[in-house]
């Protein structure tokens, strides 16, 4: 066979066999893509369907309008919780939370150590320490002003012994 055709291209010994077998394996390589892209689109097509079931483009656009809405009120709920979480932590910063508590016999004659010391802390060790000394004549009580864990009057054992147990250093 003769064409033309092919030697004006340069093909002029080719055999126009190879020609058909390369055109029809192309054909066979897209008719697979399109079967692969078919497939595809059923599976997003079912998706599709199943995500719109029951809704049209009003339904779909209040549902989208709604979660917006919810997402603004979480994030300034967030927001104030936030607030309030330090809010709180400042105030319970400067509340007591450390306590150390001694009981003693203040005479050797009276029994039973009905005489104590409180220690009552804030984080950073600020409070005061109450002494009430019982006695036959009556009780008496003092405080004295602690300052980041120190106290400008001395103290006696059990007010130390309170100190101590307040700041965690005895166990």
């Amino acid at each position: 066979m003769n064409y033309d055709l092919l030697k004006t291209i340069g093909l002029g010994n080719l055999d126009i066999t190879y020609i058909f077998i390369g055109i029809l394996v192309v054909v066979l390589i897209l008719l697979i893509l399109i079967i692969v892209q078919t497939v595809k689109l059923n599976k997003l097509t079912k998706k599709y369907r199943k995500f719109m079931l029951g809704k049209n483009a009003k339904n779909l656009e209040t549902d989208i309008v709604g979660l917006y809405e919810d997402n603004k009120f979480i994030k300034i709920s967030l927001e104030k919780n936030k607030k309030d979480i330090n809010t709180l932590y400042r105030k319970f910063e400067s509340s007591f939370q450390k306590i150390g508590l001694t009981k003693y016999d203040a005479f050797s004659q009276m029994g039973g150590q009905l005489s104590f010391c409180l220690a009552l802390l804030d984080e950073n060790n600020n409070g005061f320490i109450l002494n009430s000394v019982h006695s036959a004549e009556g009780c008496y009580s003092y405080t004295k002003e602690i300052k980041q864990g120190e106290c400008n009057i001395s103290l006696g054992d059990e007010e130390k012994k309170a100190l101590e147990m307040a700041m965690g250093e005895e166990l």
